[in-house]
């Protein structure tokens, strides 16, 4: 396998790798918090952001936070979860960055395979 040399490329390649396996009945709840979250973390800042998500009763939506760990080399959703909370400022910002940027792959992905998941069901069903 080729090397992927940038974190852009990485968080890319592995981000369609999780959405490609989502079943489609579960893709629109993924998207929509994958969409919603980026802006939840600029407005509320990352620990409130994650906190909302885990505080949803939504298993669509914290498969989104599974996913995002382990793309940012968070490990687990319980130890990204912790780690925002208790991390000195340089690395909360790095955290954020980082979820920042693995979040614009999950939007573009995450529509995508809805649309075509919708397309699928609606027009060729």
């Amino acid at each position: 396998m080729e090397r992927i040399s940038n974190r852009n490329q990485r968080y890319a390649a592995r981000v369609f790798e999780q959405i490609e396996a989502i079943p489609p009945s579960s893709l629109d709840k993924y998207e929509g918090m994958a969409q919603k979250l980026p802006v939840l973390i600029r407005t509320a800042g990352l620990v409130q952001a994650l906190a909302f998500v885990e505080s949803r009763d939504e298993d669509e939506q914290k498969l989104l936070l599974d996913h995002l760990a382990e793309v940012i080399g968070a490990g687990s959703r319980e130890n990204l979860l912790q780690r925002s909370r208790t991390a000195p400022l340089p690395e909360y910002i790095r955290l954020t960055r980082e979820a920042l940027a693995a979040l614009h792959w999950y939007k573009r992905f995450a529509q995508t395979f809805s649309k075509t998941a919708s397309n699928k069901e609606g027009g060729q069903g």
